[in-house]
């Protein structure tokens, strides 16, 4: 005998969980897009101040060995400033860290306003333990 196939409820795209998960999926898929363009803007402008990394395997090797890379936010800053490619490929990485956390962050304000207190708790716990691992990876290195 044949089973009927099971489908899933369908789902009210006007619920708040609906629109609270759509603008989860947003926050990820922006800091997704938007750090690998400025990866790629950054990788450009690498590239158009070093024209011998296209065509000497040696300076390429200075390229992928690079101790240039700002390790403060004020040399990021700074490099950004002065539109030095290490600084900007920087941004689109510390972007690209940060966007899951900015997801756990706006998790917190989509379960308190849902009332859910259990995850708001939870969900918070996880945020700082991502914000503790930072600070002490910092402290660290």
């Amino acid at each position: 005998m044949n089973k009927p196939a099971h489908h899933p409820p369908p789902v009210d795209v006007n619920s708040p969980v609906h629109k609270v998960e759509l603008l989860l999926s947003m926050i990820l898929r922006t800091g997704v897009i938007v750090s690998l363009a400025i990866i790629v803007i950054g990788t450009v402008v690498r590239f158009s101040h070093h024209h011998d990394y296209l065509d000497s395997p040696p300076q390429t090797d200075t390229l992928l060995t690079s101790q240039s890379f700002p390790r403060t936010i004020p040399s990021v800053i700074t490099g950004v400033e002065g539109w030095r490619s290490d600084a900007i490929i920087t941004v689109g990485l510390l972007l690209l860290i940060l966007t899951p956390v900015l997801r756990v962050a706006a998790s917190i304000l989509a379960f308190a306003y849902q009332r859910d207190m259990t995850f708001v708790l939870l969900t918070s716990f996880v945020l700082v333990m991502l914000i503790l691992s930072f600070l002490l990876g910092r402290a660290g290195g």
